[in-house]
């Protein structure tokens, strides 16, 4: 299991739009979830370390986050064939036992990864209003395990962009497993 990490913020890229099935069955699009002051995408997946060591953090900053205005929407672009924990059964066994307060989507086809050029899970972009990225960066200190003491860099860069529609200049990019890309 290969630890990539993402390039860094490209300040005012625009958000690739998306039209995904959420674990309910619904399509959510990039429309739909914009928040009142943005948006956070986030790639991640069922299996990987790196996920399950933020994973209770990371519920609970969302909620916080949809307070000040930023909706989140959880993407799984994995391979479930291969990585049968990433299946859709399990996408929905995974966010009910975490209480997902946000969509959790299969892009299935891997279009959606490769349109936002995720490489990693967790891969995090966050999003102004105008679906302009001004944060991509990683959720904290935290690594497989959880990092003691660690600095809330996702939470604080995504308050900043719901106050002022600009993420921090400073960023560290996330790491995480790579993402597991069909072969087909």
């Amino acid at each position: 299991m290969a630890s990539l990490n993402p390039p860094v913020c490209y300040f005012g890229w625009q958000a690739p739009d998306f039209n995904l099935q959420n674990i309910d069955g619904t399509m959510i699009s990039l429309t739909q979830m914009m928040g009142k002051n943005g948006l956070l995408v986030m790639f991640i997946c069922n299996h990987c370390p790196y996920v399950k060591a933020i994973l209770p953090r990371l519920v609970a900053d969302c909620r916080e986050l949809k307070m000040l205005g930023i909706n989140t929407v959880a993407i799984m672009s994995n391979d479930a064939k291969e990585y049968q924990e990433d299946s859709f059964e399990n996408m929905i066994k995974l966010a009910v036992e975490a209480d997902f307060s946000f969509p959790y989507l299969l892009d299935k086809t891997q279009q959606v990864a490769k349109a936002y050029d995720a490489v990693c899970t967790p891969d995090f972009f966050g999003f102004n209003n105008q679906a302009q990225l001004q944060y991509r960066g990683r959720f904290d200190e935290s690594r497989k395990e959880t990092a003691p003491n660690s600095t809330r860099d996702l939470f604080h860069a995504m308050q900043q962009i719901a106050e002022t529609g600009l993420g921090p200049k400073q960023q560290f990019s996330s790491i995480g497993c790579s993402i597991k890309w069909t072969s087909e």
